[in-house]
């Protein structure tokens, strides 16, 4: 049960990831708001990573930072960004699949060389924050990207400013 209502909510984000990603020009790629910032093809490049968060999130009690291995490929250009979120949400949605619902409960860390990154939590409290509103943010966060370039941000909850009424 829990599953499913999961499983609904990642297919719908999932779209609404997709056409936002989509939506970035190459032109954009570069651009970043402040010096502290990731540029616009950083950003997307996350969004698309924490997809492939999933395998250590619901399958495993300790996600280990230190052995995880980044693989943001090639940033260079969009569609090889949508590339790469299109790999990683598609074996997301295959570990929720086939996620044992029964282990909601289990504590989880995220570790790195031995040391708690985060206190232990229940793994549906992380998959809610780290992998769902996590990426709501940073979503959040290309859309105001998109905006200081002059492009045009997709609808996700309904018209947007740029959609015609």
């Amino acid at each position: 049960m829990i599953k499913q209502a999961l499983l609904g909510e990642f297919l719908h984000e999932a779209e609404s990831t997709r056409k936002l990603l989509k939506a970035i020009p190459d032109s954009a790629l570069d651009f970043k708001p402040s010096d502290i910032n990731w540029t616009t093809a950083q950003l997307a490049s996350h969004i698309s990573e924490v997809y492939n968060w999933y395998e250590g999130t619901f399958n495993l009690d300790v996600f280990d930072m230190g052995t995880y291995k980044y693989d943001k490929g090639d940033i260079s250009k969009a569609e090889n960004i949508v590339a790469k979120f299109e790999e990683n949400v598609a074996k997301a949605q295959k570990v929720l699949e086939n996620w044992d619902e029964s282990t909601a409960m289990n504590e989880w860390k995220m570790e790195m060389d031995g040391n708690s990154l985060f206190p232990p939590m229940p793994k549906i409290q992380v998959v809610r924050a780290f992998l769902f509103n996590h990426l709501y943010h940073h979503r959040g966060e290309l859309v105001v990207y998109l905006r200081s370039t002059g492009n045009k941000v997709p609808g996700m909850y309904g018209p947007t400013a740029d959609d015609k009424f």
